[in-house]
């Protein structure tokens, strides 16, 4: 088995006129916490829709676990390993918390039409255990309590880590979390970073784009920078945060 999940090598995505993304190339270990920052408009949330499937890349291929990703069919790509979540949280705000989970876990069903109509015992025997796991993601985010309330009713901290939980449930290889402590307190972000190791721990990679550089530097194996779309450096955070590169153009000095 391969030490790299997953590999990107040279994507390229223009916008009219704009070059978004400019031949950029990273590789993602097997098991880490892989960071990516940059300044607004660097491309990182481009990158993410690219490699996420909602953006068909101009050029370059993306390698996940050794198949190529079919970038630009959002629904296939969740198939092949990678969920994530969005800058904006993205719920189904008139559905309950647990059924919100519940739509993540269909992806990962068997029954088809004829089952769901004539409501046979493998469906019905599916659906329960799809609703058990629910449950369980719910309890592993810390929402357990919220589980039959409407998503919208939630807080904003627990609609964030609901959103993790509809991740989880596709049971993805890699999970890519954009902007995930945007908006949160101290004690919130405290508890995310808990949930983000914990998450790695049970075997998910992540890759994790935030400007909470404090966050990033202290919880990412590795980390990227982009600018203008393109990557000026990549390494272990110790080495990036003291990049001239990079202090030029997104720190503006090291972090302690």
């Amino acid at each position: 088995m391969s030490d790299v999940l997953l590999a990107a090598s040279g994507i390229g995505k223009r916008f009219g006129g704009v070059q978004a993304l400019q031949n950029v190339s990273l590789t993602i270990r097997r098991g880490e916490i892989y960071g990516l920052i940059g300044p607004n408009g660097a491309g990182k949330t481009t990158f993410f829709n690219v490699l996420t499937g909602l953006y068909a890349a101009d050029a370059g291929e993306v390698i996940l676990d050794g198949t190529r990703l079919n970038i630009g069919v959002p629904h296939e790509v969740t198939q092949q390993g990678i969920a994530r979540t969005f800058q904006n949280i993205r719920l189904f705000g008139n559905m309950t918390a647990l059924e919100n989970v519940m739509v993540g876990r269909h992806l990962r069903s068997r029954a088809g039409v004829i089952g769901a109509v004539l409501r046979t015992a493998a469906t019905r025997a599916e659906e329960a255990a799809i609703t058990d796991r629910a449950h369980r993601l719910l309890q592993y985010v810390g929402v357990e309590s919220r589980a039959n309330d409407l998503a919208r009713n939630l807080s904003y901290g627990e609609q964030r880590r609901l959103e993790i939980a509809r991740a989880l449930a596709t049971e993805p290889r890699l999970l890519a979390l954009d902007e995930p402590a945007a908006g949160m307190n101290a004690t919130e972000t405290a508890g995310l970073r808990l949930l983000i190791e914990s998450i790695r721990a049970d075997g998910v990679t992540l890759l994790l784009i935030e400007h909470d550089v404090k966050l990033v530097m202290g919880l990412c194996d590795r980390v990227a920078v982009l600018e203008y779309g393109e990557k000026i450096a990549e390494d272990v955070p110790e080495v990036v945060q003291r990049d001239p590169k990079v202090i030029e153009a997104y720190l503006g000095g090291a972090i302690d």
